[in-house]
């Protein structure tokens, strides 16, 4: 990555600092790491009147850790219930999503991988040719890890307002399903229960059917067939 100005170093050196100070503290008192939807709940509620602004910070921070934001989904509807549950975990997505996006624009490929997988550069290269359809779409499928997709839109050159329409559309029936599944798993056994899970089957289902038959993963570059 080229810095071109001291203002570009300054910039550089403060996000680096940041992410750093944060991975400290993640890792210093094991938030979120090796803990379940109940133990989260219960580590979100302890704060009271704070727990929303708490559950929102903990999303944001997730692509540092790359703890699955589904778990966290779950753990918002347990909290406060599928609507309110949805509404913190869509505040926290978009904020974690623009974290993700900030990083890999600002900092590259390099520091970019070091939160992700092998696969980025292929999603990167999917998202550049297609731009805010292919985010939308990678969206909507609960297949694709949230935060790759993030640090991958980062590496392209989609504008951050198509990134951040795209989350908030395609993000919306997965973070419905999802804190709709932790609002009822207060009822285990309960019809409303395997209501909520079959909704995530049927969503998985429908996942699979759009990534296998849309034209927009098919490519002679490259194909998503391996995941």
């Amino acid at each position: 990555m080229q810095i071109k100005s001291k203002k570009g170093i300054v910039k550089y050196v403060a996000l680096l600092i940041s992410i750093t100070a944060a991975l400290y503290l993640l890792n210093r008192y094991n938030i979120v790491k090796g803990f379940g939807a109940t133990e989260i709940k219960e580590y979100v509620l302890s704060f009271g009147i704070w727990a929303p602004a708490i559950y929102i910070i903990l999303f944001t921070l997730v692509p540092l850790t790359l703890f699955p934001d589904s778990v966290l989904a779950i753990a918002a509807g347990m909290c406060f219930g599928v609507i309110g549950g949805s509404v913190y975990t869509m505040i926290g997505a978009i904020f974690g999503g623009s974290l993700a996006f900030l990083i890999s624009r600002t900092l590259g490929k390099g520091f970019a991988k070091k939160f992700s997988n092998n696969e980025i550069q292929k999603i990167s290269t999917k998202i550049e040719e297609k731009g805010f359809l292919i985010v939308l779409f990678l969206r909507l499928i609960p297949l694709f890890p949230f935060d790759v997709i993030s640090y991958s839109a980062g590496l392209s050159k989609i504008n951050f307002r198509d990134f951040i329409m795209a989350t908030l559309i395609g993000t919306i029936p997965g973070i419905l399903v999802f804190s709709n599944i932790g609002d009822k798993a207060m009822n285990p056994g309960s019809a409303d229960f395997y209501i909520s899970i079959g909704f995530l089957v049927l969503l998985i289902l429908i996942s699979v059917f759009v990534k296998n038959k849309t034209s927009l993963f098919k490519s002679k570059k490259a194909t998503y067939s391996e995941y």
